[in-house]
């Protein structure tokens, strides 16, 4: 279907790229919240992105998929602008000597509580350990594709993602014990 779509506006239809935006719009959100850790700057990065997107559709030559070189586009253009704004990124570490989670607490948790620990963690993470989780878990994609998609080499994905969900298992519990008080 992307592949219509693409014919479409390089053929001059250029009201065809709103497929694009509501297809994806949550996903390049998402992605550059993820290294970015502002709602407002991510805002300007996905918007960033499907401008690049749309003025560079001609050089898309189909070697992945369509969504695989926009999540690309969206990383470089978030990660560019941290590097222009010069973003201090918290760094957390967390205590890996504290007691486990009880299994039993993270279940009683509802939905919506549960998700809202997750994006508060995920927001803890260093960009690239956040980046990864989020395409990994959240948007199903695999080790090939979240490489594909960061320009890191399939062992450099897997020691982020161990190092991403070792991180964020103690940011969890942190934030778990701190609901808690």
């Amino acid at each position: 279907m992307d592949q219509q779509y693409i014919d479409k506006v390089l053929a001059g239809d250029r009201h065809s790229f709103r497929y694009f935006l509501q297809k994806y719009q949550d996903m390049v959100f998402s992605v550059a919240m993820s290294i970015v850790k502002n709602e407002s700057l991510a805002e300007e990065v996905a918007q960033d992105a499907f401008v690049k997107c749309y003025h560079k559709l001609d050089t898309f030559h189909q070697q992945s998929k369509f969504s695989s070189w926009l999540y690309r586009i969206v990383v470089n253009t978030a990660f560019m602008r941290l590097r222009k704004i010069k973003i201090e990124v918290l760094d957390f570490q967390p205590d890996y000597n504290q007691e486990l989670i009880d299994e039993h607490e993270l279940t009683l948790l509802e939905e919506e509580e549960r998700s809202q620990l997750i994006n508060e963690a995920l927001c803890l993470l260093p960009a690239n350990e956040s980046l990864a989780l989020r395409l990994f878990y959240l948007e199903e994609e695999s080790i090939k594709e979240v490489s594909l998609i960061t320009g890191w080499t399939d062992a450099n994905t897997r020691v982020i993602l161990h190092r991403g969900r070792k991180r964020m298992y103690g940011i969890l519990k942190k934030l778990m014990n701190k609901a808690n008080v």
